[in-house]
């Protein structure tokens, strides 16, 4: 099973970019999209239903603003599109889709750079999450939570780790918050199970010569519960083509959506 990830920051500027071309290539069983930044009603029919794929959309209520999308080979047996607080669900930041008792999300976590208040945001995401998360470790069912995390965890994954301490998506706190979701709640990063080299970054800013140079930060996961760890066969991240300030990040499982 081909699970894909990607910020695409707006799904209408990727389709321009070719993305749903490249798609067609890949043999993805699932892709969870974030910031789509669009209203379903604003998106064409390329969009919404490219050639065989279901497709999920949850919107932020800001046009323009965030918003999560799944496409899937096989229809779902459920959709889950709230997580139970308002500055997530009003802002389109979750989205989960079962599959007998496997669930895939496609989640994107707030960003706290452009300000203390959205860092404040950002920060009672978290806190709110974590219940979450327990209660998807007490059901009886596995899950891969694909997304935008906005948190690099270790100096391993972020270019400048040295100055880039006190920024958002570097912190003590957002770091240690990571430190929790893998030593204590017993998530896993599926990419670390195959991949333990350095460099390997998802996101690069728009600034300077980031993308050019690497300079970048690996901010995108596809973290899995525990009783998926020896599932995860290959995890790479795709450079050749740019549909985004993100790369999209593939990883195969040794399972088959039922």
């Amino acid at each position: 099973m081909r699970v894909i990830s990607i910020n695409v920051n707006g799904i209408r500027a990727a389709h321009r970019k070719k993305f749903f071309i490249w798609l067609q290539k890949q043999d993805a069983d699932i892709v969870c999209v974030q910031e789509t930044k669009a209203q379903v009603e604003q998106l064409t029919e390329e969009i919404i239903k490219p050639k065989g794929y279901y497709s999920y959309f949850n919107d932020a209520l800001k046009k323009g603003y965030s918003g999560v999308a799944i496409y899937s080979r096989i229809e779902p047996d459920k959709i889950i599109d709230k997580i139970g607080w308002r500055e997530a669900d009003d802002e389109g930041r979750y989205l989960q889709a079962n599959f007998g008792k496997l669930s895939i999300v496609s989640l994107y976590l707030p960003s706290g750079s452009s300000s203390e208040e959205r860092q404040t945001i950002k920060f009672d995401f978290l806190d709110r999450f974590i219940p979450v998360l327990k209660k998807m470790r007490r059901q009886k069912r596995e899950y891969i939570i694909c997304g935008d995390w906005n948190i690099a965890h270790k100096k391993i994954d972020i270019k400048n780790w040295k100055g880039n301490q006190k920024n958002s998506g570097f912190l003590p706190e957002e770091r240690s918050w990571m430190d929790n979701l893998f030593n204590k709640l017993g998530m896993v990063d599926s990419f670390r199970v195959v991949n333990q080299e350095a460099e390997q970054y998802t996101w690069w800013s728009n600034r300077g010569q980031a993308w050019a140079k690497n300079v970048g930060w690996r901010i995108d996961y596809q973290i899995v519960t525990p009783g998926l760890k020896d599932k995860i066969r290959t995890a790479s991240i795709y450079k050749d083509e740019r549909f985004s300030d993100h790369a999209p990040l593939i990883t195969d499982y040794d399972l088959k959506l039922v």
